[in-house]
């Protein structure tokens, strides 16, 4: 799809105009055929025309060759980008029932920053491009987006290349996540990963299987995979640009398919726990999004696969197993096996010497009871990392909330029977776990983000977000 910086007498089917209850007198400035205007100003003096977060208006002038989707965003000073961005996907989805080929866009309104602005729109549009069943509604061939004058072509050209590269890998992150688990396996998501070193050559990749994994007594995470008849893979994908410079490194969960193990889930719902790979499929994404911009900054990704199954060979309760950094771990539950494979993972990273470690985890449903559907908890033992990553959060709208680490909580990963369990007390679940994986980032600036009520939407629009590849693009591009 194409996007063109709006020029003066550019014609489009539709003209997507912002409006805010509060400023209704403003319309007038994004309208360009009088005639247009005359009725919509006589439709807000009848108040047909509110302008209240979710609306939308259609107005059509065939004779004029001017047809108008009036959006309202309610508030002006209650707008955020979540807000607009909700307002715009929806409006995107509406006008492609039209089976239109160009839309004009003003963003003239638009009360947030004018660089993110631009950037959340392209993303929305290529976003809507995404079909798990390949059956794609968006007939949109080119998009003609009016910004203000500040905003020279070449910041313009700029933000589009990063923005459809960031859109691209939110994108492969959800199409990773949809995918059925008899096909997304460890295997499945090593080879998905080894086909972006086909498409872009400043990506190499390597693949440790279990016989490799088992040299490097990478214990704990091979007890995960141990009753499952799909083989762990550990893949590392990594994007060095520019020599003699410590990378940043982004470590994701990848459980294809989580039935808890022997400690079984509820069967209800069990088949969204194909999305329990979300964490390793983010990291998929931002490294593709990091090469398509060319990005000058090193990135490597490490993605610690596994399937977690009850069998006669499984790990059971009472288990204890000697991780790769020589910690024991007793073994409580089985269905706490995320921070278990991610546990190895974070000390095999640390032969990189990173600048900092992200790691990226579906892992608790603790974290979706605390804090719901819309911010990703945020755990750090580094005050700056924590900041950086929440102005990343805020930039991108890809929301996090900081939750402590207090020792309290350490105290309660005590065992007799190894250095620690990998269960805490019945409270507090997401602490607990994120208490369990800084017992392996001691020496390491590190984060950990627990995804699990951001990255997969339940009911009628069901499936993968694709979050937060938004943040962590954000996050490796300004922190050069």
């Amino acid at each position: 799809m194409k996007y063109n910086k709006f020029k003066k007498n550019d014609k489009s089917d539709y003209n997507l105009v912002f409006i805010y209850e509060d400023k209704l007198s403003g319309i007038s400035k994004s309208i360009d055929c009088s005639t247009a205007l005359k009725d919509i100003k006589e439709a807000v003096s009848k108040k047909l025309l509110c302008g209240k977060l979710g609306s939308m208006e259609t107005f059509v002038s065939t004779m004029y060759d001017s047809n108008y989707f009036l959006i309202g965003l309610g508030k002006k000073n209650e707008l955020t980008i979540q807000k607009f961005e909700k307002q715009l996907s929806s409006t995107i989805k509406k006008i492609n029932k039209y089976n239109i080929d160009k839309v004009a866009i003003d963003l003239n309104n638009i009360s947030i920053n004018n660089y993110n602005t631009l950037k959340g729109t392209i993303i929305e549009f290529e976003k809507s491009k995404y079909s798990f069943r390949k059956e794609n509604i968006n007939h949109l061939k080119e998009c003609s987006i009016k910004v203000p004058s500040n905003i020279t072509k070449r910041t313009f050209d700029n933000t589009k290349v990063i923005s459809i590269a960031v859109a691209h890998g939110l994108n492969t992150a959800r199409k990773l996540g949809d995918t059925p688990p008899n096909i997304c396996n460890p295997t499945f998501l090593a080879n998905e990963s080894k086909k972006l070193e086909k498409l872009h050559k400043s990506l190499k990749v390597e693949i440790l299987d279990e016989k490799q994994m088992k040299i490097l007594k990478m214990g704990s995470l091979l007890s995960v995979s141990q009753g499952s008849l799909q083989p762990a893979k550990l893949v590392i994908i990594k994007y060095m640009p520019i020599k003699n410079k410590q990378p940043i490194v982004l470590v994701g969960k990848g459980i294809t398919f989580d039935t808890g193990g022997i400690s079984l889930k509820p069967s209800s719902s069990m088949d969204e726990m194909k999305y329990d790979m979300s964490g390793a499929g983010s990291v998929v994404g931002t490294m593709q999004a990091c090469a398509e911009m060319n990005l000058k900054n090193n990135v490597i990704g490490i993605l610690a696969c596994a399937e977690n199954m009850p069998s006669g060979i499984a790990t059971r309760p009472g288990d204890v197993v000697e991780s790769m950094s020589g910690i024991s771990i007793e073994i409580l539950n089985t269905d706490a096996e995320g921070r278990l494979v991610l546990c190895d993972a974070l000390t095999f990273s640390k032969k990189y010497k990173p600048k900092y470690i992200l790691d990226m985890a579906t892992l608790t449903g603790a974290c979706l009871v605390g804090l719901g559907k819309y911010p990703s908890g945020l755990f750090s033992n580094d005050s700056t990392l924590t900041q950086k990553i929440k102005k990343s959060a805020d930039v991108t709208g890809d929301r996090v909330w900081e939750l402590p680490l207090y020792s309290d909580y350490f105290d309660e990963l005590k065992s007799n029977f190894a250095d620690i369990q990998n269960i805490g007390g019945q409270y507090g679940g997401a602490i607990t776990a994120a208490a369990f994986l800084a017992n392996f980032t001691k020496d390491e600036k590190w984060a950990h983000l627990d995804i699990a009520g951001t990255a997969w939407e339940s009911g009628k629009n069901k499936g993968s977000t694709g979050r937060p590849v938004k943040l962590l693009t954000d996050f490796v591009m300004t922190n050069k």
